[in-house]
C-alpha cells in the first residue's frame, strides 16, 4: 500500500511498488517505474523532458525513468526523462537532498548521496556510494567514481576516481571516510596506491570497482582528475 497525498498529480504510465510515501504537490509524468519504500518529498517533479539545447522539443512520451527502492528524494528535486540514452536511473538507497537537479540520461547508483542544491548536467554518471557535497555541479558526460566525494561548491569538469576526494585547487586524495564506512579497510593500502599513484588494483573487490569506472570513462572519453 502506498501513501499518496491528495494533491499529488500522476499522469501516464506510472508503475508504483509498495510502501511508497509521496508528499504534497509532487508531480509525476510517466513512463516512470518506482520501486518500494521510497519517500518522495513535497514539490518534487519527476518525468519532465530533459533540458537539452540541441533538442529542446524532443518527444519524451516514451522516454523512461526508473527509480529503485528505499530512496529519499527531498523537496523541490527534479528528475528528467532521457533524451539520448535508454533511461534516466536512480538506483537503491540513494539520498537526493533538497533542490537537486537530475537531468536527462543521468544515472545515480546505489547508496549515492547528493546534497542540497547540486546540479548534474546531461548524461552524468554518479556511481555507487559517491557523495556530492553542497552546491556541487557536474559537467556533461562526467563519471563520479564509486565511494568518492566532491567538495562543496566544486565544479566537476573531469571524472573523479573511485575512493578519491576532489577539492578544487588541491591534489586528489583518498576518501578515507568512505573506505572505512563501506568496508574496504582491508584494502586501504591498495586503494591509496591506486588513487595517488595510478597503480592497478589486484584484489577482486577493488579491481571490479575500478573496472566498472574505467568502462564508463572509456565510453565517454573525458579526462580524469589526478
Amino acid at each position: 500500500m502506498n501513501k499518496i497525498h491528495q494533491s499529488v498529480i500522476i499522469e501516464g504510465n506510472v508503475q508504483l511498488g509498495n510502501n511508497n510515501t509521496i508528499l504534497p504537490n509532487c508531480v509525476i509524468y510517466g513512463p516512470v517505474e518506482i520501486g518500494d519504500d521510497n519517500i518522495i518529498g513535497p514539490n518534487v517533479v519527476i518525468g519532465t523532458p530533459g533540458q537539452d539545447t540541441r533538442n529542446r522539443y524532443y518527444d519524451s512520451s516514451n522516454c523512461k525513468i526508473k527509480i529503485g527502492n528505499r530512496n529519499i528524494i527531498r523537496e523541490f528535486t527534479a528528475i528528467q526523462k532521457p533524451c539520448y540514452e535508454d533511461i534516466t536511473l536512480i538506483g537503491d538507497d540513494v539520498f537526493l537532498m533538497q533542490s537537486v537537479h537530475i537531468p536527462h540520461d543521468a544515472h545515480v547508483y546505489n547508496k549515492a548521496v547528493i546534497t542540497p542544491m547540486c546540479v548534474l548536467a546531461g548524461i552524468a554518471k554518479i556511481l555507487e556510494g559517491a557523495n556530492l557535497a553542497i552546491g556541487c555541479s557536474v559537467n556533461q558526460y562526467t563519471v563520479v567514481g564509486q565511494y568518492s566525494i566532491a567538495a562543496a561548491g566544486a565544479v566537476v569538469m573531469k571524472n573523479i576516481k573511485p575512493f578519491s576526494k576532489y577539492i578544487p585547487g588541491k591534489q586528489i586524495s583518498v576518501n578515507k571516510y568512505a573506505v572505512d564506512k563501506y568496508g574496504f579497510s582491508d584494502f586501504a593500502e591498495e586503494i591509496e596506491a591506486y588513487v595517488l599513484d595510478d597503480f592497478s588494483p589486484k584484489s577482486e573487490p577493488v579491481k571490479s570497482i575500478v573496472t566498472t569506472f574505467d568502462n564508463w570513462v572509456k565510453k565517454y572519453g573525458h579526462d580524469t582528475y589526478k
